[in-house]
């Protein structure tokens, strides 16, 4: 039986940032992961990532996941692919399945770190090929180069919902429309903006009430549900479709955990039955840690630094550590965790009705119910401004963790200040060169450029743009709103690529000034 120092069950974010930290002490490292390529969700997420520097913010996921597996490398991590982990006891011998063998490990420590599984709904049809779950059409378009479908009707408005309907749009595929049972957008209003302004309707308090289809699906019905969640008739519409993406949440894979005997429990803010443990994933069981959504669901980026407290947890554990240096290294981490842990979609904001910004700025209730906010409500955020000549315009009117556009501009004309979470905001005593830096730095594509007096009737926009094929100079067609309805004619007048942009294109168009405030996607 061969014995490591410490094993890792999973080889996402939170196992290869656990490896990393106790190879980094010493420690000899292994980690198991089931599937036959390592970093588990992060090289489907081609999206940039929020926070701060300190959190690999405007950083697209798969770019971190190349980072981490490198890291790992160089630290001496032996990762182990299509390994299942079938067995967990609590003497810590840990059985795993590699091809057609079993075979027993032993540690003296070990990580879970298995991550989450999507959730199902089920409706009439839900077993029909074409029903999927979001994160399978993500691994179809951004691991396999597959598209899931040509017309898609996205269920679930949380942050996967939102992000991967953009990518399905990004893949050239069609989405009808996004459907959500709750009553608001439950995820980032950036997220649901740059959906809505390429014409996607959204459908809230709506869920579906059958997938149609004999071998496969054709089309779906949904209908409006009351505050009980309850069909009201008269509401129904129909969509032709031949492809359902569900995400409707996600549930910890602590089974693991369970069969080694640690102490669990059923808690819904943290998406199920999970283990109890300390703030650094020490669970009941001396010598188990977890890391990452077995613990609780929350983004990639919280999962990477709980990845490190239970990894330098661990060495101290073994002794590969004095108390004093953990200390340190535990009181930094906590403090770029806790970064991620505010603003309005902090885990003790769950289930909140917040009602205003922490500027005090009431909350734009059409972009809760619609996905986009309101011409006559978008004024009122700090980072709406008017001015003569060349000027960022922030659209961001929630206060989620994110600064990296204070730190793109080498003008310093934008301003967020110490809280991570404060609105974003334009010092009017700088002037803009129109680099566009912020525009292509900003992971929730909602800054614009804007020069209101571009020329004699007209106004031009810079735009973040990540579709194909690329339009080129003199290119005509339509600006859209906010809603994605046409506002005016519109001519691009630039197209903008750099390596320091990456892959965010700069599309400015041009668009009579009276547009200048509606305008905000380009359509050929």
């Amino acid at each position: 039986m061969k014995r490591y120092d410490l094993i890792i069950v999973g080889a996402g974010p939170s196992g290869l940032s656990a490896a990393i930290e106790a190879a980094k002490r010493g420690l000899k490292v292994v980690v198991f992961d089931e599937n036959e390529k390592p970093g588990g969700q992060l090289f489907k997420q081609i999206h940039k990532f929020f926070g701060s520097k300190e959190h690999k913010a405007k950083i697209r996921g798969f770019v971190i996941g190349q980072q981490l597996l490198e890291e790992a490398d160089k630290a001496g991590v032996s990762v182990v692919l299509n390994a299942t982990v079938i067995g967990l006891y609590q003497d810590k011998e840990v059985v795993v399945k590699i091809e057609e063998e079993v075979h027993h490990y032993k540690g003296d420590a070990i990580i879970i770190a298995t991550g989450a599984s999507e959730n199902m709904v089920t409706f009439e049809g839900w077993t029909l090929p074409g029903v999927i779950g979001a994160g399978a059409a993500q691994t179809m378009m951004n691991l396999d180069g597959v598209k899931p479908g040509k017309k898609v009707l996205m269920l679930g408005s949380g942050n996967v919902g939102l992000v991967v309907s953009f990518q399905l749009l990004q893949c050239g595929c069609e989405v009808v429309a996004l459907v959500d049972a709750a009553p608001k957008v439950g995820g980032y209003g950036v997220h649901a903006a740059k959906v809505a302004r390429t014409g996607v309707p959204f459908y809230l308090s709506h869920t579906i009430v059958k997938a149609e289809g004999t071998e496969c699906v054709t089309s779906v019905t949904i209908a409006e549900v009351d505050s009980k969640f309850q069909f009201i008739p008269g509401t129904e519409k129909h969509f032709d479709v031949d492809t359902i993406c569900v995400a409707v949440g996600l549930s910890p894979m602590s089974q693991l955990l369970k069969m080694a005997g640690c102490k669990m429990e059923n808690n819904p803010k943290r998406g199920g039955q999970v283990p109890i443990c300390d703030e650094y994933g020490a669970t009941s069981i001396p010598g188990i840690f977890v890391a990452g959504d077995v613990s609780g669901i929350e983004e990639a980026s919280s999962a990477m630094i709980e990845g490190r407290m239970a990894g330098v947890t661990a060495a101290e554990y073994l002794g590969y550590m004095e108390e004093t240096e953990l200390t340190e290294n535990l009181t930094e981490l906590d403090k770029a965790l806790d970064g991620l842990r505010q603003g309005m979609f902090a885990p003790k904001n769950r289930g909140q009705n917040i009602t205003e910004t922490e500027e005090g700025i009431p909350v734009s209730q059409n972009l809760l119910k619609h996905g986009f906010v309101a011409d006559d409500e978008i004024e009122r955020f700090p980072g709406v401004t008017h001015k003569a000549g060349i000027h960022p315009v922030m659209e961001c009117t929630q206060n989620i963790p994110c600064n990296p556009c204070q730190d793109a501009c080498p003008k310093h004309c934008i301003k967020i200040g110490e809280k991570i979470t404060s609105l974003p905001a334009v010092d009017e005593s700088a002037t803009c060169i129109g680099c566009g830096m912020c525009v292509a730095s900003c992971s929730g594509q909602a800054i614009f450029l804007v020069d209101e007096t571009y020329e004699a009737g007209f106004a031009s926009i810079t735009l973040p743009y990540e579709f194909l094929p690329l339009p080129v100079k003199g290119t005509k067609g339509k600006a859209l709103g906010r809603n994605g309805a046409a506002v005016c004619e519109a001519e691009v007048i630039d197209v903008r690529t750099a390596p320091a942009f990456d892959k965010t294109n700069l599309l400015t168009i041009k668009v009579p000034t009276a547009y200048a405030t509606a305008a905000r996607f380009f359509k050929a």
